[in-house]
């Protein structure tokens, strides 16, 4: 620092974090300072309105590329553009990764069904694809792994690449399936070393992944997606170590398929404490060289909170969790395609998600910085915190007898199951939002015939959910359901605004009640105000309103409610917007519909749903 900045810098003295929080509690003008400015995390810890230096003192001051990896396993943040391909039809699946390709992916990623393990199978598939330029990764029928590797093994051979230079990955993970379809895979550590022997002269190409990504797309915390990611690895480690396989190979073998949610600072801290808490993990099986504690990572965005109304939206959410990976220094991405809910992605859909890296690398630049997100006090801070709370769920899944038993006793499917259906609970009380869906939904917009893509198995049979499996139900199906319902009736419900009174309450009661019933894909008619009940009563019952909902301000409720609901109460649904303190009053009378922000939405709308004689039909 110069003589000049120095100077610059004397002229202001230093403020402590006390007065800072003084001077927040006078703006806060008496309102309680732990409550409107501490964050409570669904991860279990609290996050503050502000951070400073000490806040981080005596945290890992490593460089990116040293040990324990916290800010990145090199000092290149240069990411690999994956694509993942299905490849039921061979020759169209070659063609397709030859296109990628030249658009700018970097990474393919093939999904291959069981009857298809051939030699000719995967000459047809890496036809003119450089295996020592491209990453490629392979996701094959478990029961044909071991076959699928050593077939591969001779392929590569027999095109004379160096061996050295092949990477990727054979995703084997037993495990994996136990949690999502309940099958038992006995002896697989037998498998994973046949798997490291068929590939020991590829020592860049990984053959045990933990896929981490289905806790996320079952609606996992972020806390609870990495202590039990640690912990599935873990199993594995020590499986492999406790089989006579050097920790160093083992850990070198191993990769992480972690799903992206739209946390974005949280996210971005999980990967920064996976890396660390790994590398923590791989050091206690002392391996040769450090270079066996980094934790290899692909991410993918999730399809937790991918919605099939509203789709573009699905762009946004995928763009900031595309973006929050790269920042975190992951080392492959996968966009999902906004279109990937309801069919299978069409061309456009691809090369938007293609389009979408090529835009954080060539025009954003984040592959140009290593750990952007360094030395920032909160991110810095959230790492921390991720941590310690991911290494308590690791801890106690330990406890229990390690990751396989805890998955074998259904303990990890029901705490993720729990954490899903909290979630649900809470979009269906607007506690969490899913923009589109259950908050400020677009009124207009119909399914266009699209419905939930069915998912199959790597055996071509449709995949259900099971007893004792994850449950990968998306966060906004249950309205998605609702509305589809609406939509396939073949009688749009008409929502009417009777509006009147004060002019800033019924304009923001009619707003609220307008998003509120667009959620259901109702038909909202809002009003500018009626200079009396009758007038509004007539025009409502001329629009021929299904349901009638009173927008006016609580004191006003109590003159204009009843008088309203008896003109209108044979006539349509009546319904209060808001909970005024003459509600009981209210249902004296016989008033039973009130809709505020206490309110359970999706019950409320599906109640309404049933009076109206629309049911539910998917």
């Amino acid at each position: 620092m110069n003589t000049e900045q120095e100077r610059l810098f004397e002229e202001f003295p230093p403020v402590t974090a006390e007065q800072w929080k003084e001077k927040i509690v006078e703006d806060l003008k008496g309102a309680d300072y732990d409550k409107k400015m501490i964050w409570k995390t669904q991860e279990g810890f609290n996050v503050n309105p502000f951070y400073r230096k000490e806040d981080i003192e005596g945290y890992s001051e490593s460089l990116p590329g040293e040990y324990p990896y916290t800010r990145g396993n090199s000092t290149r943040n240069n990411w690999q553009i994956r694509v993942d391909i299905a490849t039921d039809d061979v020759c169209a699946a070659n063609n397709k990764a030859k296109k990628m390709l030249s658009e700018g992916v970097t990474s393919l990623g093939f999904s291959i069904k069981g009857r298809m393990v051939s030699a000719e199978f995967i000459q047809n598939l890496l036809q003119d694809i450089d295996a020592e330029k491209v990453e490629l990764n392979y996701r094959v029928c478990i029961k044909r792994t071991n076959d699928f590797a050593i077939l591969l093994a001779e392929y590569y051979k027999s095109k004379g690449y160096n061996l050295a230079k092949v990477c990727g990955s054979i995703e084997y993970d037993p495990i994996d399936k136990l949690l999502v379809k309940a099958k038992v895979i006995d002896n697989y550590i037998d498998n994973i070393k046949s798997l490291i022997v068929a590939t020991a002269e590829m020592p860049q190409m990984r053959c045990v992944t933990v896929n981490a990504i289905d806790l996320c797309n079952s609606g996992a915390y972020i806390t609870q997606e990495l202590g039990y990611a640690l912990a599935w690895g873990n199993e594995y480690l020590d499986a492999m170590t406790s089989a006579g396989i050097p920790a160093e190979l083992a850990a070198k073998k191993m990769k992480f398929n972690f799903g992206i949610s739209s946390n974005f600072f949280m996210e971005i801290a999980k990967f920064r404490a996976a890396r660390t808490l790994w590398a923590k993990i791989v050091e206690q099986y002392s391996p040769a060289c450090k270079e066996a504690c980094k934790m290899i990572v692909h991410a993918e965005t999730s399809m937790f909170n991918m919605t099939l109304f509203d789709p573009y939206v699905n762009m946004l959410r995928t763009q900031t969790e595309a973006m929050s990976a790269g920042i975190a220094g992951v080392e492959s991405i996968t966009v999902r395609p906004y279109d990937s809910v309801y069919e299978t992605p069409t061309d456009f859909a691809e090369r938007i998600a293609k389009n979408q890296q090529l835009i954080l690398k060539h025009e954003s630049n984040l592959d140009k910085v290593t750990d952007p997100a360094g030395g920032s006090y909160y991110i810095e801070s959230l790492t921390r915190s991720i941590a310690n709370e991911a290494w308590k769920i690791f801890l106690a899944t330990e406890e229990q007898g390690g990751f396989h038993t805890a998955a074998q006793n259904g303990t990890v499917q029901k705490s993720i199951d729990e954490s899903g259906e909290s979630r649900r609970a809470a979009l269906a009380k607007r506690r969490e939002i899913l923009l589109g869906t259950n908050q400020y939904p677009n009124f207009t917009e119909t399914s266009e015939g699209h419905e939930p893509l069915q998912k199959f198995c790597c055996c071509g049979k449709p995949e259900e959910h099971r007893d004792g499996t994850l449950n990968m139900e998306r966060l906004g199906s249950r309205f998605e359901a609702l509305r589809l319902a609406t939509e396939r009736s073949g009688k749009r419900p008409k929502a009417f605004m009777l509006t009147i009174g004060n002019l800033a309450m019924r304009q923001a009661r009619a707003q609220f009640s307008c998003n509120f019933f667009a959620a259901a894909g109702y038909e909202v008619i809002d009003n500018l105000g009626f200079k009396s009940i009758e007038e509004g009563a007539e025009a409502a019952i001329k629009a021929n309103a299904d349901i009638v909902v009173l927008c006016s301000s609580d004191d006003e409720y109590a003159e204009y409610a009843v008088p309203a609901f008896e003109l209108l109460k044979e006539k349509a649904i009546f319904v209060i917007a808001g909970a005024p303190a003459c509600s009981e009053q209210l249902q004296q009378a016989g008033i039973e519909n009130f809709i505020h922000i206490r309110v359970n939405v999706l019950e409320t709308l599906e109640a309404l749903n049933a009076k109206l004689g629309i049911a539910e039909t998917i």
